[in-house]
């Protein structure tokens, strides 16, 4: 991937920061996965409960066909080799289909306020196209609008937390 997550200690878990573009997968019970300022990109966060595996996504397009180049270079930049990507990785580290709860934050219409490239709705909606090819039930979602959020991961729970402008942060 171009972007690698950084990882950055605080208090006793370690924070990895998932940037534009970019993805992680882990099974660290001592660490949390975060990302911020999603406007029209999408973040999706997945769990598994049983294997303790976890993952967060934040893709920023919705068709690798708009420069395949790129999506060879980083799949993560895209919701269709994106969100194939984080969920084969979270398969090799234990996750398993059936197990795993999905969340869904983003999509909103931050730069374009006259809606005319609508990035954020077409990324949600290639999303749930996938999501509805391959039979996978979103839990939860906060889309759409036109504010910024920042979402976070536990990994020792997979409970999810969700910031939006400057509100105080909810569990979704």
């Amino acid at each position: 991937m171009n972007h690698p997550s950084t990882l950055i200690r605080m208090d006793t878990r370690a924070r990895r920061v998932i940037g534009v573009a970019d993805m992680a997968v882990s099974n660290s019970a001592n660490e949390f996965l975060i990302t911020y300022s999603l406007g029209s990109c999408i973040a999706v966060v997945i769990f598994d409960p049983v294997a303790s595996v976890g993952g967060m996504l934040h893709y920023m397009l919705p068709e690798s066909s708009l420069d395949t180049v790129k999506a060879k270079l980083n799949p993560c930049m895209f919701a269709d080799t994106g969100i194939t990507h984080l969920f084969k990785t979270s398969y090799q580290m234990g996750a398993r289909k059936e197990n795993i709860v999905v969340k869904v934050v983003g999509g909103a219409q931050t730069l374009d306020p006259n809606g005319i490239f609508n990035i954020g709705k077409r990324n949600y909606l290639a999303m749930r196209k996938i999501f509805w090819k391959n039979n996978v039930a979103i839990r939860a979602e906060h889309v759409g609008g036109e504010v910024n959020r920042t979402v976070r991961l536990l990994m020792d729970t997979g409970r999810v937390f969700l910031k939006v402008g400057k509100e105080a942060e909810i569990e979704i």
